[in-house]
């Protein structure tokens, strides 16, 4: 399942090509993902422009000029192919069957974005901005790793009477957002804490440590790509 670090690189990879750009032709070659693709959806895609194209946690967000942001969540095989328009500078893996081929954008740039999903456990979803805060694939996710509210402090009471594993509570994404299990069990291998150590019992030393190993492990992926 893609983590905080390859959903950041596909959006960085996507970034030089959507943003900006208007969506002039939406297909939509299935109606469902992993769920239904919300009502008229091609439709009020098609001539959109992309504004933004942020991440929160493991989601990618394109804020659109129509008050309205695109969700998109890749899953376990979701993965985006560029055609034409301009170099984005990212390294995709080579074309997949077009069978899996289920969304496809193009811009007024001459690009082509394809979406493919083989498993089809991604999905998209189209929010009115003003109800992005309360969305229930929003309204709980914990800090982003690798801001400033992301501390010791937050981790030390997220852990406080907690009997679970670090390593559970760190999987969950109201703790702190995109977290997966690659990344954690690395992290708390370069903290020397046991995975299954019960959160309560985990040290503000420990987590002090904790935390800057998390951020440089989620860095060093990104920067890798």
């Amino acid at each position: 399942m893609p983590e905080l670090p390859e959903v950041e690189t596909v959006r960085k990879g996507l970034t030089g090509v959507l943003v900006g750009a208007r969506l002039t032709r939406v297909e939509a070659r299935r109606p469902d993902l992993r769920f239904p693709l919300p009502e008229g959806f091609v439709q009020r895609l098609t001539g959109a422009r992309v504004e933004t194209l942020t991440r929160r946690g493991k989601y990618m967000l394109a804020g659109l000029d129509r008050a309205t942001t695109l969700l998109i969540h890749l899953g376990m095989t979701g993965r985006f192919e560029i055609e034409a328009g301009e170099p984005t500078g990212a390294d995709f893996a080579p074309a997949t069957a077009a069978k899996h081929a289920h969304i496809v954008l193009e811009t007024d740039r001459g690009a082509r974005v394809t979406f493919f999903d083989a498993r089809r456990f991604g999905f998209m979803d189209l929010i009115e901005d003003g109800a992005l805060a309360t969305h229930p694939r929003l309204a709980n996710l914990g800090p982003e790793p690798l801001e400033g509210e992301f501390d010791p402090a937050h981790l030390r009471l997220a852990f406080s009477g907690r009997r679970q594993g670090a390593k559970t509570l760190l999987l969950d994404q109201r703790v702190v957002a995109g977290l997966g299990n690659i990344y954690v069990c690395e992290a708390l291998h370069r903290a020397r804490i046991s995975p299954v150590k019960p959160a309560a019992t985990v040290g503000l030393r420990q987590l002090r440590a904790l935390v800057p190993a998390i951020q440089s492990v989620l860095g060093e992926a990104i920067d890798q790509g």
